[in-house]
């Protein structure tokens, strides 16, 4: 009976977080490409090593939604 669940309010900014976090995420990926700087470049994979573990969190907490919509394991890569 102890099984708690967000409100529905909660939710849905839960899930926008989410999805910010994922396409972060994505972004960073993409620019470390483009950067030549090493300390720029080192400074993006760190925050994509941060932004991986953050979403796993967000995930742990996204399953007690009580509505959920599939959150896949990585984001889908941007092919335009």
């Amino acid at each position: 009976m102890n099984n708690p669940t967000l409100a529905p309010h909660e939710s849905m900014e839960l899930h926008e977080a989410l999805n910010f976090k994922t396409l972060c995420l994505a972004k960073s990926k993409l620019m470390q490409g483009l950067v030549f700087d090493q300390e720029l470049k080192a400074l993006m994979q760190k925050d994509v090593i941060q932004s991986i573990q953050q979403i796993a969190e967000l995930q742990a907490i996204y399953a007690k939604a009580p509505f959920q919509a599939p959150v896949p394991n990585s984001p889908t890569p941007i092919t335009h």
